[in-house]
């Protein structure tokens, strides 16, 4: 869990450096675009640390949903962010892929060092 607090950590420390940027009017619509990337981070995260430790071969199918899930989910959000809240577009666009690009590229990294660290020893029997 300690690498989703880092991601959270890491968002919302680049949103407070960006907002504390003089003329920088923008700050809305960064903080929104970094929500919805980091709830998905953070919830992907989440359901790797839980499952795979328990069950590893749920592992896969959940993701599959996950990924389905995710891909409602964004779609939804944008067009309520942009249609409904009425958010200036290109920086809600810009924040919203840079923060997904990201998080995504943080996730991938974390995962890669988990399933590093959780895989089973190899019993050095050459095949």
């Amino acid at each position: 869990m300690k690498s989703a607090w880092w991601m959270v950590g890491g968002a919302v420390a680049t949103w407070v450096a960006v907002a504390a940027v003089p003329g920088v009017d923008s700050d809305v619509e960064i903080l929104f675009g970094m929500l919805a990337p980091l709830m998905g981070a953070v919830a992907t995260w989440v359901l790797v640390v839980r499952t795979y430790p328990a069950s590893p071969e749920r592992l896969t199918p959940r993701m599959v949903m996950a990924f389905g899930g995710k891909v409602v989910f964004f779609g939804v959000y944008v067009t309520v962010m942009l249609a409904v809240l009425s958010l200036r577009p290109i920086p809600f666009v810009v924040s919203f892929t840079a923060y997904f690009v990201a998080l995504h590229f943080c996730e991938a990294v974390c995962l890669q060092r988990f399933f590093a660290n959780h895989m089973p020893a190899a019993d050095g029997a050459a095949g």
